[in-house]
């Protein structure tokens, strides 16, 4: 017997194969089963559920569809940018037309005013050939009643101006061929007291406005005594409806009426009513 028979080996005892063969068939079922329980779970949180959409596919039939619309679409536009076309013709239509009708409001009025104008012109006319006449016919019956079978004589001799006088009779034959306008005082168109005003203003002379008053503005001078640059008047002295100026040998100067405008006429073509002396 051996000396270490008695001994007791400290080895594990060898389980027996059937044994380990057992245990590792029943681990390997359980671990496979997890694994396959972890797999499925794995996947079903993993892959979201997901729909496939499937695109319609471009037909012939739907092409020509997309041709109509768009040549729909086209023309709409077509018919938008026409009908702005035709809104702005509108527009500037109306506004010419306006345009228009304001013009011929102003054309007539201007028509307007010319015709009173030309009236009033021939009125004044009438009133001083009436005047004339009543003058005329009055100095016949003085002279008769004389019995000196004489008219009243009026100057017409020849004197050399001077001074403010020479200055006033030049303004005024400067002024000869201008327009008669009522109410104008020059430059280039005047009336009978608005001539006369203006020219003695050239010397610093400032005379009233109208004939009325210019017939009272200085001193009265007979007919026969006249000297030049002497104011004329015809009608009643205050009363007077047209003047002029006397600018020697028998002639004057006034704005006579819109027919012959301003002229230089002798003394027997319109023979005045008084005369006043302002230099």
């Amino acid at each position: 017997m051996s000396h270490t028979a008695h001994i007791r080996s400290h080895r594990k005892p060898r389980r027996s194969a059937s044994k380990v063969a057992m245990r590792a068939g029943v681990a390997g079922g359980v671990l496979g089963t997890l694994a396959v329980a972890g797999a499925s779970g794995s996947a079903n949180a993993a892959e979201p559920v997901t729909q496939t959409l499937e695109l319609p596919t471009l037909t012939a039939d739907m092409s020509v569809q997309v041709a109509q619309s768009a040549e729909v679409t086209q023309q709409a536009a077509a018919n938008y940018q026409l009908q702005a076309e035709r809104d702005a013709a509108a527009a500037k239509a109306a506004k010419q037309a306006k345009a228009d009708l304001a013009d011929a409001k102003k054309k007539a009025e201007a028509k307007k005013k010319a015709e009173e104008a030309a009236r009033k012109a021939a009125a004044e006319r009438a009133s001083r050939t009436a005047e004339r006449t009543t003058l005329t016919a009055s100095a016949s019956a003085s002279a008769s009643d004389s019995g000196s079978g004489a008219s009243a004589s009026v100057s017409t001799g020849s004197s050399t101006a001077t001074g403010s006088a020479a200055a006033v009779i030049s303004f005024v034959k400067a002024q000869v061929g201008k327009a008669y306008v009522s109410g104008a005082t020059g430059p280039s168109a005047y009336d009978c007291s608005g001539l006369v005003q203006t020219a003695f203003k050239q010397v610093g002379i400032s005379l009233p406005r109208v004939s009325q008053d210019q017939s009272t503005a200085g001193t009265q001078v007979s007919l026969s005594n006249l000297q030049p640059g002497d104011i004329l008047y015809w009608g009643g002295a205050g009363s007077a409806y047209h003047v002029g100026v006397y600018v020697g040998d028998g002639m004057f100067v006034g704005a006579q009426n819109p027919s012959t405008g301003v002229v230089e006429r002798p003394l027997s073509y319109d023979p005045p009513s008084g005369a006043v002396r302002v230099l």
